[in-house]
């Protein structure tokens, strides 16, 4: 209520009225300050909350199709023209026979076997989708692949790029240098050297971004530690120990609605879910022995996680938040990395004790097949898929 209450409508008050009003606008005051009299008139209500804008996505990035998936992308046949014409293929990285084992999905035969660089980790899509690169560990370099023929190009010399990742923007390529402790933002096509940020964790090997690019998170395997970086800025700005002696973190996935990110464990036998805004202390969701390695499906509703130290694959519901199925491979295995076909139908993950490469149906969680392949079997890359850009890894798509 206003301090007075109008108690008649004759002219006379209604002339008193704005005689009052002119007389306190002529006596105004200091800029900037409100006037006492002002704040206490039914006039001056009590304004709406302001709100904080979100923040904007990284320049460069393409935009977001749906603020609510950030896998909108990724739906089943949604071939980009840039890869709509590659042949299916399976490329499966062997790191104790530094070579590629090449599968035809339609046949689950190996139909190539390419030689590449000393301790071959992990096969990743380029940002543009037109190259993979084989990451050659020990070998120091990376190998290029052109999937529209399956064959072997250029060697780049690169230390220690155990994993590969793309910022959003396509600006750079940043190398996960293990054993340099180091992570290396690099010319996507060329790999020259940018920037160099040390890291004082061990082991940095895999990564996601948020949904607006501005930040990633890494996994820091061998210290059991998590690290939040500054995309633009390209600098650590922030470290936490994982709340568990032993830890071991894995892959690294972002929720469809972009609020959490995953981080598989093998040694805390699931995975961490972790609010990376605040990168507050994450809570442990126990999924199976070894879990390792995590894969959305092609609508956005289930999440497939390998558990390598029991041949299993554990299926999360996300609108349900909670695991509601678990596959156990047929005479064991030791299921890893991979990827989801391009019609959904199928999950990929190689066999890295066994020499083999495992296909799932992701309707029943059917084996499909057991593929034998070179020796150490690890990041394998289904290809193509869909998607605008790559951001690496085995393959995550926005």
């Amino acid at each position: 209520m206003p301090p007075f209450t109008r108690t008649t409508t004759t002219a006379a008050t209604a002339l008193l009225g704005g005689l009052l009003v002119a007389a306190l606008a002529a006596c105004g005051t200091p800029a900037g300050r409100e006037s006492p009299r002002a704040r206490s008139t039914e006039a001056a209500a009590p304004a709406e909350p302001v709100r904080a804008a979100a923040p904007p996505s990284l320049p460069g990035m393409p935009p977001v199709l749906d603020p609510k998936d950030v896998y909108a992308a990724d739906r089943a046949g949604r071939l980009a023209p840039a890869v709509k014409n590659f042949p299916p293929r399976v490329y499966v990285p062997n790191t104790s026979s530094n070579t590629v084992s090449v599968i035809d999905p339609k046949t689950y035969k190996v139909i190539e076997t390419i030689p590449v660089g000393n301790q071959p980790q992990h096969v990743v899509p380029s940002w543009d989708m037109k190259t993979l690169w084989v990451n050659n560990d020990l070998g120091d370099s990376l190998t290029a692949i052109d999937p529209a023929t399956g064959k072997a190009g250029r060697t780049v010399e690169v230390s220690d790029p155990y994993n590969l990742y793309f910022t959003p923007n396509g600006k750079y390529a940043v190398v996960m240098a293990s054993m340099d402790r180091e992570l290396v933002f690099r010319d996507p096509r060329t790999m020259d050297r940018v920037k160099t940020v040390p890291v004082t964790c061990a082991g940095v090997n895999h990564a996601d971004f948020s949904a607006d690019g501005r930040y990633f998170i890494v996994s820091c395997e061998f210290s059991g530690e998590l690290l939040k970086v500054d995309t633009e800025k390209m600098k650590v700005v922030g470290q936490r120990k994982l709340p568990l002696k032993g830890a071991m973190p894995q892959d690294v996935k972002l929720s469809p609605d972009g609020k959490t990110f995953y981080i598989a464990d093998m040694m805390a036998h699931g995975m961490w879910v972790l609010d990376g805004l605040k990168f507050t202390a994450p809570k442990l969701l126990p999924t199976g022995k070894g879990c390792h390695g995590l894969y959305v499906g092609r609508d956005s509703k289930e999440m497939y996680i390998s558990n390598r130290g029991e041949g299993s694959v554990s299926v999360f519901d996300f609108a349900r938040n909670a695991l509601t199925k678990k596959w156990h491979l047929p005479d064991g295995g030791s299921p890893d990395m991979g990827g989801v076909s391009a019609d959904g139908k199928v999950l990929w993950l190689s066999g890295r004790y066994d020499a083999e490469v495992y296909a799932i149906d992701t309707a029943s969680g059917r084996q499909l097949a057991r593929i034998p392949v070179g020796s150490g079997p690890h990041g394998l890359a289904v290809y193509p898929q869909p998607g605008r850009y790559s951001l690496g890894h085995t393959g995550i798509f926005r």
